[in-house]
Formats: structure tokens, C-alpha cells, sequence
């Protein structure tokens, strides 16, 4: 009867590829329904039920606390060693408790102890299941995915998640609001009911048995004696590179879930959002969490899992600090504006630490041993997060009624005149604690030793420099460094974790932009028209933002041209079909924002070179065709023919010294002597 549940001696290549097809659509229903019992949706489910903030904390906790149930479902796992029936067969029964969790309204009165007391049984009994399942889990995929292709794969299964959670979160929030909108008393709550019931019969309980249909490797048998189950446990801890990982993932457990459980609540009730736009805030999130995951997945089997976790937890860092600033010491005209960037940035985070920590512990767990050791960093990460949410509603009930105030004040004889500069209440605290327990996980993770890891800095670069095979060895060139080339290079300056993740995914969304703009325009006749109102209307922000574009103007139109010759990886052109159009289409949408047509040629000039090199054209042919093209703009803009030459030469010559002596020997024989002469001059002062 469960000869289904048996694993296979062997795998075949069709048996692996329907296997994962089965594992990726598992993730996608599993994952579709988790969204809303793991969001803002749960939050105003227990809220209606008359949870308070600590309520709201052990709820948010239970799920990692179970997780200790790990340990004694190691020893199942090995005595049994059928990983796909453990799985399934607690799996099925995991997912059946959300109906009676659903129906808590129908059997106790709300709002009400009782029925807050019932929805944390029932979840604490979904993570007992929950726990064995994962134990289960883990050491099945580990042996049944190659490792070649964990990034792909996961990143791939990710996206289907977030696609299906994305379109089911909204629709219930939806849902909720209207139901609320045309009823009253008990009777709202019956919105919450509709859906928890709804996910949990044709996405909940869809999960187990899609499990069912995915392929287990047969366990091997090991070389040795079988040890005993305290030394299994203890394994994971002697060794002494994952005790590190187990550090990491305890203290970042806790610090990111002393805020995050906390971020649905504060949206309902501080800034009074109705629960569509919380959950719209979250289907943001999860849009920029699809583009990126692809992106992190290449990286992670590129670069490295360690610094994928690095580069995403400190720009979450930066999130978790930035929603401090969300109230002054209320809602105020920045409140939105602020949370689109601060989601948009945490779905790009997300993606990056949620398949950097999948991966890095099937990376570092000895094969044979997995079960155990993943079990471990399971549990780590579990602890963490549980202990977080418990701290966190403890200390947000602590800090409900303390302020901390910071104004500036004028004070004259006959006027006092005072401004908020910054303002903390309550869940405010929270946020500061959270963040400043991140930075210290930041130096536990500089601690993990990785194969064929990459550093901070490489990742950053190809970021900035996308379709280029990044080497390892970082260029010490620096007009190749992200933060000295890039718009608002400024903000290096600031000590926050995370500004440079900010500087390199912003510097690559203006890039693809202006490569989707190129490609776009390149079909048509008119190339440089055409360009000219693509980029337009593709990075209206850029354009439109006088001040930053008019102290960034060469930074922006070096980062767009060298974006928008990109254009040939997927259009072969002659080099004279798209430097001329990408040089002048840049020059005439920043002079329509008011900028020197002079800093723009410099700019575009640098990006040109910059992108002709990542996509291999020919760099002399290049730089022919850019000091042709700064001449056909001195003659429509009316400015110096030889000073926009000259301008367009200095360009080219500060992109080729980055590239090496080679490139720049090559490119200087065809620069004007006027140029070379300037740029050298420029070169003797600095060093002086």
C-alpha cells in the first residue's frame, strides 16, 4: 500500500528531472498558502481573536521553538531511514490542523482567551509535525539535488513560490476588506474563516501529496559503526566551521525575528493601514523577491553562498533601521514613500539570505552525515527565531508607553520655534534593538570558511557589471571600484551595513533598464530618437530628479550608456549602429533635464567604452565611433567641436585605465594628443 513511500536503490536522469519539476510545484503550493499563515493575514486573525503583542510574539515563535523536536526525529530517521514516509506522513496532518485552526470562531467566543489559547495549541501541535518533517526533509534533498545546480534549482523553486503567494495573499486581502466592507460585529471575522479554509484544502493539502510523488534516494549505509545518538548530536558541534554556521543562524534567527513578526502589526495598528495595503506592501516585496532570486541563484553557484548571505543580511539590516523613520512620531507624507523603498529592498534581501541559508548548509553538511548537521542548523536558525518574537512582543508591550524625542530648537525673545528631528515610540525601540543585534551576527559570518568563496567586493562589481565574467581576483584599479564610480558614491561614507548592497542593486536596476530601453529601440528607424524616449520614459525618476542628476550627471550617464550596450548580447550590431545612438540619446534627454550637454558626453563616453569591453566589441572601433558621435552632438547642442572631442577622449581614456594597460595602450592611438595631454595633468595634481 505505501510502496510509493519506499526509496529507490537508484535515481535515474528521468526520474531526477520529474522529481524536481514535482519538488518545484511542491514549493509553489506549499509556499502559496504559507504566505498568508506567515504574514500580515495571521497577525489580524489573532488580533481579531483578541491577541495582544506578546500573544502576538509566542504565535510568530511557536514554529522555530517546535523545532527542538528535530533532535529525537534524528534517531527516527536513522532507525527507520524511509525519509520520504517520515516526511509525508507528518506533513498530511500538519496541513489538516489549519481547518480546525479556520473554524476557532465557530467553537469559542471572540474576542477571548479561550480562543487565543486554542490557535496556539493547534499551531503548537503544527509544529511538532512540522519539525519531524523537516528533519526528514532536509537530509532527502540534500542527497536527491546535485550540488552543481543548487542555486538554479532553488531560486527557480522560489519563484513559482512567490508567483502563487503573491496572487493568493492579495486575493485574500482583498477578500478580507471587501467581507468587512459589508459586514459588521462577529459576522467580519467570517473572512478569515473563507480563506484559511480555502487555502488549506487546495493549496495545504495539495503539498503532501505532490511529496509523495518526488523520488528518495535510498540512504546509504555507513562505513563505520553507526554511532550513538549523542555523538550524531554532538557532531555538528565539534566540527568547527559549522559550529560557526550555527552561531550565525542562532543569533540572526533572533535578531531579524525581533522585528519582522512585528512589521504586519505596526502597519495595522500604529499606521492604520486596512490589510490590502499591507498585503499589496508584501506582493512588492515578493515582485523584486522573483527578479532577484534568479540573479542570487547564478551567484550563489557562481560566487559562493557565504557572501550572497553577507551582501543580503546587511542590506536587511539597513531595512529593519530604516523602519524607524517610517512615523515622525506619525504617519507623515515620506510614511509611504518610504515603505515602497524599504519593501522593494527587502524582497531583494529576502531572495539572497533565504537561498544563501538554504544552500550553505547543504554545502558545508559532509554527505552521509546530512541529516544530522542540517538538522543542526535548522535548529540554530529555529532557537533564534523563536527566542526573537518572544523578546519581541515582551519589549514592544515594555516599550508601548516610552518615547524618545530628539528636536531642534530655536528660541529668540519673542519666539520659540521647535522641529521633530527624530522620534522612537514603542515598536521604534524594537526596530534600533533588532538592528543592532544584526551587526553583530555580520562578524560571526566573516568567521565561515567556504570553497571557492568570493569576497563582498567581486559580487558587488558584477553587480554593477553584468555579463562580464567577474575573475576572482578583484581589480585594484580604481575606476573599477562600485563605490567610487557609482551615483551617491557619498553615501560610502555613512557606517551603516548594507549601503553598498543598496549602491550595487541600484547601480544594476539602472543598467538592465537601459539595456531593456536599447533593445527596445534598436528595431525601429529613427535609433537615437527612439533611444532618447525609451530612456525617457523607462528611468523618469532619474531624469526628473534635478538635484541628483544635476551632482551626478556623469556618474548616471556613464552607468545608463554602459547599461544600454548591453544591448548587443542579445542584438548583434556593427559597433556604428550603437554607440552613436546610445551617445546622443543620453546627451538628449539630460539636456532636456537641464544638464551641461559637456558632463553628459564625459559620462556617456566612460559608460560607452565601459560596456563595449563587457560585451567584447572591438575597443578601438569603439572609441572611433565615440569621438564621432561627441562630434555630431557639438554640432546639434552648438557647443565646441573640439572641447566636446577632448571631453569624449577623457572619457574614453578614464574607462580604458580601468580596464588595464593593454586596453589603454589600445585606445590611446586613437585619442587625440590634446586629450591625453589634459588627462595627464589631471593625474600629476591629484597625486601632488
Amino acid at each position: 500500500m505505501f510502496k510509493f513511500l519506499t526509496p529507490k536503490p537508484t535515481i535515474s536522469d528521468r526520474d531526477l528531472s520529474q522529481g524536481l519539476r514535482w519538488m518545484a510545484l511542491e514549493g509553489g503550493f506549499s509556499q502559496g498558502f504559507f504566505s498568508i499563515t506567515t504574514s500580515g493575514f495571521l497577525a489580524a486573525f489573532a488580533l481579531a481573536l483578541g491577541a495582544n503583542n506578546l500573544q502576538i510574539g509566542i504565535l510568530a515563535a511557536i514554529p522555530f521553538i517546535m523545532q527542538i523536536v528535530q533532535l529525537p526525529s534524528i534517531w527516527l530517521v536513522e532507525k527507520i531511514r524511509w525519509r520520504k514516509a517520515i516526511a509525508v506522513l507528518s506533513w498530511f496532518p500538519a496541513q489538516l490542523l489549519w481547518i480546525p485552526i479556520a473554524l476557532i470562531p465557530y467553537f469559542m467566543d471572540i474576542p477571548g482567551r479561550g480562543a487565543v489559547s486554542l490557535l496556539l495549541l493547534l499551531m503548537t501541535c503544527r509544529g511538532l509535525l512540522t519539525a519531524v518533517c523537516n528533519t526528514a526533509w532536509n537530509g532527502w534533498i540534500r542527497d536527491l539535488v546535485p550540488q552543481s545546480i543548487l542555486g538554479r534549482f532553488f531560486s527557480r523553486r522560489l519563484i513559482l513560490a512567490t508567483i502563487i503567494s503573491m496572487a493568493f495573499s492579495l486575493g485574500a486581502a482583498f477578500f478580507v476588506d471587501y467581507w468587512e466592507s459589508i459586514t459588521s460585529g462577529s459576522d467580519m471575522i467570517h473572512g478569515y474563516i473563507y480563506v484559511l479554509l480555502f487555502g488549506a484544502i487546495f493549496l495545504g493539502l495539495a503539498s503532501p501529496v505532490l511529496m509523495s510523488l518526488i523520488p528518495e534516494p535510498l540512504m546509504q549505509p555507513p562505513a563505520a559503526p553507526q554511532p550513538s545518538l549523542e555523538q550524531r548530536l554532538t557532531a555538528p558541534l565539534k566540527d568547527r566551521n559549522f559550529r560557526r554556521l550555527l552561531q550565525f543562524l542562532l543569533i540572526w534567527g533572533f535578531a531579524s525575528n525581533l522585528a519582522i513578526p512585528f512589521f504586519a502589526v505596526y502597519m495595522l495598528v500604529r499606521l492604520g493601514f486596512p490589510l490590502a495595503l499591507v498585503i499589496g506592501f508584501s506582493i512588492l516585496s515578493q515582485i523584486f523577491n522573483i527578479i532577484f532570486l534568479r540573479i542570487w541563484g547564478r551567484y550563489v553557484d557562481r560566487f559562493g553562498s557565504k557572501v550572497i548571505l553577507s551582501i543580503c543580511a546587511s542590506l536587511y539590516l539597513l531595512v529593519i533601521f530604516g523602519w524607524i523613520f517610517t512615523t515622525m512620531p506619525e504617519r507623515y507624507f515620506l510614511t509611504i514613500p518610504l515603505l515602497v523603498v524599504l519593501y522593494i529592498f527587502a524582497g531583494i534581501a529576502t531572495a539572497g539570505v533565504n537561498l544563501a541559508v538554504m544552500t550553505i548548509g547543504l554545502k558545508l553538511a559532509p554527505k552521509g552525515e546530512s541529516t544530522t548537521y542540517l538538522a543542526g542548523a535548522s535548529l540554530a536558525t529555529s532557537i533564534g527565531a523563536g527566542l526573537g518574537p518572544l523578546c519581541g512582543g515582551l519589549l514592544a508591550d515594555f516599550f508601548a508607553s516610552r518615547q524618545l524625542n530628539l528636536t531642534f530648537s530655536w528660541v529668540s525673545p519673542d519666539t520659540l520655534v521647535e522641529m521633530p528631528a527624530l522620534s522612537i515610540i514603542g515598536l521604534d525601540f524594537l526596530f534600533g534593538i533588532a538592528f543592532i543585534f544584526g551587526i553583530i551576527t555580520l562578524g560571526l559570518l566573516a568567521g565561515i570558511r567556504e570553497e571557492g568563496e568570493a569576497t563582498r567586493e567581486v559580487v558587488l562589481e558584477s553587480l554593477i557589471y553584468p555579463g562580464r565574467e567577474v575573475p576572482r581576483q578583484v581589480s585594484s584599479a580604481p575606476s573599477y571600484s562600485l563605490l567610487n564610480n557609482f551615483p551617491f558614491s557619498y553615501l560610502k561614507r555613512i557606517p551603516l551595513p548594507g549601503i553598498d548592497a543598496v549602491l550595487g542593486v541600484t547601480a544594476y536596476q539602472i543598467a538592465e533598464t537601459a539595456r531593456a530601453a536599447a533593445s527596445a529601440a534598436v528595431s525601429g528607424q529613427r535609433l537615437t530618437k527612439q533611444l532618447a524616449l525609451a530612456l525617457e520614459k523607462r528611468l523618469p525618476r532619474v531624469w526628473k530628479n534635478k538635484k541628483v542628476l544635476g551632482e551626478h550627471a556623469v556618474e548616471i550617464s556613464r552607468e545608463v550608456a554602459r547599461g544600454a550596450m548591453h544591448v548587443v548580447d542579445k542584438k548583434p550590431l556593427p559597433v556604428e549602429k550603437v554607440v552613436g545612438p546610445v551617445a546622443s540619446g543620453i546627451v538628449e534627454v539630460t539636456e532636456k533635464a537641464g544638464v551641461n550637454p559637456m558632463d553628459s558626453i564625459l559620462g556617456a563616453s566612460r559608460g560607452v567604452i565601459q560596456g563595449a569591453s563587457e560585451t567584447g566589441m572591438d575597443l578601438s572601433e569603439a572609441t572611433v565611433q565615440t569621438l564621432e558621435a561627441a562630434r555630431e552632438i557639438a554640432k546639434r547642442t552648438g557647443i565646441s567641436q573640439e572641447e566636446a572631442i577632448i571631453q569624449a577622449a577623457q572619457g574614453a581614456l578614464q574607462a580604458a585605465e580601468g580596464l588595464g594597460p593593454e586596453a589603454a595602450a589600445e585606445i590611446v592611438e586613437y585619442l587625440p594628443d590634446d586629450a591625453f595631454k589634459k588627462q595627464r595633468k589631471k593625474k600629476t595634481k591629484k597625486g601632488k
